[in-house]
């Protein structure tokens, strides 16, 4: 689904990953970080694929440095990311990026 964020700017950052072989909690875990995600302050939406050879990525949308900031230090959070390094992800690549601006087409 398409996130609706609000009018620019605010940040996005990109998590691209590729899976390693066998779910050893992953999937319970990714929907735990999205519904947790949604709580925090500043969180704006999410977007999230994975295509069939585990490949995936996925952008969430944040009001400043000090959500993502918070986020990525929320204690929760700080597991999901210890055990994605020690045995989901075989590579992966996190980026931030400042949305300057937006168009498109159709509702959300």
């Amino acid at each position: 689904m398409i996130a609706a964020t609000p009018a620019p700017p605010y940040l996005a950052v990109i998590f691209s990953s590729q899976r390693t072989a066998g779910d050893r909690g992953y999937d319970a875990m990714a929907e735990r970080m999205v519904d947790l995600a949604k709580t925090q302050p500043g969180f704006l939406g999410v977007e999230s694929v994975r295509d069939a050879e585990g490949f995936g990525i996925t952008v969430s949308y944040w009001k400043d440095e000090g959500s993502i900031a918070a986020w990525k230090a929320h204690a929760e959070h700080a597991v999901a990311q210890r055990l994605g390094r020690d045995q989901w992800y075989g590579a992966f690549r996190l980026r931030v990026c400042r949305v300057e601006r937006e168009s498109g087409q159709g509702g959300l």
